[in-house]
């Protein structure tokens, strides 16, 4: 193969790396636009009237908190405490224990006075054995119920809580989350804002908690993470969370709830079945499934997203740990996407079909792969020498600098909008990350992203991985 061959080849690849990096720029700047109608719209909307008595009340709807518990006994204690300790009346915390092999179950026995109890369960229930359900006899943890099954992995102990629930709303979130004691009333509020529409499920934001000063269940001092991997993760959830799912909620097309802080309606939930059990991708793919649930009885509905810090949560401070996280995200993205690929560019899914789909399709999956190739490329032309000097090095700063700029719009926009972050060190701290980022944190997300398809196309078998936590105690 002569050269004119090799210099056709590039001229086509460099045409669909333009119009690819068009696009998404295009598409981000209209992310950057709606996620800041969005905000401006929800703080508008919810700077009128005091919510704490109405949603206070006893006759305020039911909400269950399901927390899934696997070997936590380090800091299952004060967790539970934290959850315990919400500025809402009618919600019950059901703690999960999935089969854990330490104390974990002890632990709570133990430091709430728990008994077990009688009660009947469904044969039918989706999950693994349950071997018993446990209540405090004290009155002060009346709101506590502890679920003893045998081991099935979270989606499974999720389905339990869900199935055992008796509440109108269920709370999926991580154990170990720090949820803010009025987080509640905005979720509940968030379900009843819509009166021509039902909303199925309510989603916000995750905020990091590395560093930040915590004591008996309570957030007192927002710090910035020490640990540079950290760092860069908190930079990286400001732009996904403020920017990102804000835009897609602002046109109701959100497709991804976190699994860390998520809220259903329990019917349309069970409606559903659950959780899947067998994806590593189950937040993302339940919602999938309620949306499509909905859109096939013709029946109005809306997925809210609320913008508030609510919820805090340890992120990965060791590189291993970190990597295992995001191949099982990509994993979990493509199962997803391929259990629901009659959806691509479907008009019968309106929104969802024609541009959050595609969309989730092409820049969320496709373009880390298409990044790993274009670095092969590269350095395949360059040995060749047959490389577009001129294209390669205007191309290169073009995306860079976009990339911080719109990190740059995202840390400022934060500032504005929550402030959480208000020292002038940690905000040139936070400027200085959003530059290296580019070269040092996005690199490690693609090499993540490409093992985590490679093992799901070549079926090579893979679970959850460590995730290990220092826990809130030590931060």
């Amino acid at each position: 193969m002569d050269n004119s061959v090799f210099n056709v080849i590039l001229e086509y690849l460099n045409i669909v790396f333009l119009v690819f990096s068009v696009v998404l720029f295009s598409l981000y700047i209209l992310m950057a636009y709606l996620a800041t109608r969005n905000s401006i719209h929800y703080k508008h909307k919810n700077s009128f009237g005091d919510i704490s008595k109405t949603l206070g009340s006893p006759l305020a709807p039911g909400i269950t908190i399901i927390a899934p518990a696997y070997n936590e006994g380090l800091t299952i204690v004060e967790n539970v405490r934290s959850l315990l300790s919400l500025q809402y009346v009618n919600y019950e915390v059901m703690v999960v224990n999935d089969g854990s092999k330490d104390d974990t179950l002890q632990k709570l026995i133990e430091a709430y006075d728990l008994k077990k109890i009688d009660r009947d369960i469904d044969p039918d229930i989706k999950s693994k054995p349950i071997r018993g359900i446990y209540k405090s006899e004290q009155r002060s943890f009346a709101k506590l119920t502890v679920v003893d099954k045998a081991n099935g992995g979270k989606s499974d102990a999720l389905n339990a809580g869900i199935y055992l629930s008796e509440n109108k709303y269920v709370g999926c979130i991580d154990v170990d989350c720090l949820i803010v004691p009025e987080a509640l009333l905005h979720v509940v509020k968030s379900f009843y804002q819509h009166s021509d529409k039902r909303v199925i499920a309510v989603g916000g934001v995750i905020r990091v908690a590395n560093s930040c000063k915590i004591s008996g269940g309570t957030l007192e001092e927002i710090r910035l993470p020490k640990n540079w991997l950290a760092k860069f993760q908190l930079l990286e959830y400001t732009r996904s969370f403020l920017l990102g799912r804000m835009a897609w909620g602002r046109i109701d097309s959100l497709l991804i709830i976190s699994g860390a802080f998520g809220f259903f309606d329990r019917e349309i939930a069970l409606a559903v079945g659950g959780y899947d059990t067998e994806t590593v991708g189950e937040d993302m793919e339940i919602i999938f499934r309620m949306r499509r649930f909905m859109h096939d009885r013709n029946e109005p509905y809306h997925v809210a997203y609320i913008p508030d810090p609510l919820c805090w949560t340890e992120v990965p401070e060791d590189l291993n740990i970190f990597i295992n996280q995001r191949d099982r995200w990509s994993r979990g993205n493509l199962e997803t996407l391929n259990t629901h690929k009659d959806m691509f560019f479907n008009p019968k899914y309106g929104r969802l079909g024609m541009l959050s789909y595609p969309y989730w399709f092409f820049y969320e999956w496709l373009a880390p792969l298409l990044e790993f190739v274009g670095i092969l490329a590269v350095i395949i032309f360059i040995y060749l020498g047959i490389i577009n000097w001129d294209f390669f090095i205007a191309i290169t700063i073009t995306i860079y600098l976009f990339s911080i700029m719109f990190s740059f719009y995202a840390i400022l926009w934060e500032i504005y909008s929550y402030n959480q972050y208000s020292k002038t060190k940690d905000i040139l701290t936070l400027m200085l990350v959003a530059i290296l980022e580019p070269l040092i944190f996005h690199p490690l997300v693609v090499w993540s992203s490409v093992r985590g398809n490679y093992k799901k196309l070549f079926k090579i078998r893979s679970g959850w991985g460590s995730q290990v936590r220092k826990g809130f105690a030590k931060a």
